[in-house]
């Protein structure tokens, strides 16, 4: 049973034992269990990052369309951590691997933690995140892992339309007035140097990539660069020049709004240990 089918069929996160798991020697195991903590971290985070704008939003369609955006995020976050703990063996569910490990223990990419700041800046990150993600997840879909391809299946035609409605607004905003055109080049050019933690490898991506379980990181740069040009100049947005700066989120070595993001996502679960709905 795949994990989108498991996910369909059952709603106890426990019933993931059910899954059917690959026979992969253990070091390729352990390196694929980091790697989705590595995906399901990032849209976790951005998700409960997005899910912010719940009642803050500048008009009801974004509202509306912020929300969804979040609900698509963590759907993708479910799915990614229950393989993952499927994988690991350890007995950890969902819903454990989510709320109930520190700060150092997630690997989500810096970017996905940073607040979220104005309409503008949520726009920019949104939209480069989701070129990414678009160009990771059509690779994942002929991943040697079928559990991976079906969730890449089902996330890349979510972050299609994630790319289409952020990029839709970075031109309207940087083609628009004198002071959104401003808001929207100030968040460009702190966000980009962000995003070069998303194209550097490390042991385990080159194990992966040998596998043919998943891309190396380097191979999405160019492709990324080449996707997103087009929009940011119709926009009117110039690139911003290349930075020494390096994040390392997904090292489990994270920006301090993280310390601040996960006591808020935690809270109930370190409240009401095992409480369920």
């Amino acid at each position: 049973m795949l994990v989108t089918e498991l996910l369909q069929t059952t709603p106890d996160p426990a019933a993931e034992t059910a899954l059917t798991l690959p026979d992969y020697d253990p070091e390729t195991q352990a390196a694929l269990f980091r790697y989705l903590l590595r995906l399901g971290d990032s849209v976790l985070i951005l998700g409960q990052r997005t899910s912010e704008w719940c009642g803050h939003a500048p008009v009801l369609e974004e509202e509306m369309a912020l929300a969804n955006f979040g609900l698509d995020l963590i759907g993708q976050a479910r799915m990614l951590l229950t393989y993952a703990g499927a994988l690991e063996g350890k007995g950890r569910d969902e819903d454990t691997l989510a709320f109930l490990r520190y700060e150092h223990e997630y690997r989500n990419v810096t970017m996905t933690e940073l607040p979220n700041g104005d309409f503008a800046r949520t726009m920019v990150r949104h939209f480069l995140f989701a070129s990414w993600m678009v160009l990771l997840w059509a690779r994942l879909q002929s991943s040697a892992d079928p559990h991976l391809a079906a969730i890449a299946g089902k996330a890349v035609k979510e972050a299609r339309y994630h790319q289409r409605h952020a990029g839709g607004w970075i031109v309207r905003l940087g083609d628009g007035t004198a002071l959104s055109h401003d808001k929207t080049e100030a968040a460009l050019d702190d966000l980009w140097p962000y995003t070069a933690e998303w194209f550097e490898g490390d042991e385990d991506d080159a194990r992966l990539a040998q596998a043919g379980i998943a891309p190396h990181p380097s191979e999405l740069a160019a492709p990324w660069r080449e996707t997103v040009t087009p929009t940011l100049a119709e926009a009117q947005l110039r690139i911003p020049p290349e930075s020494p700066f390096r994040s390392h989120g997904r090292w489990g070595r994270h920006s301090e709004h993280m310390g601040h993001l996960l006591p808020e996502m935690q809270y109930l679960q370190r409240a009401y240990p095992g409480g369920k709905w």
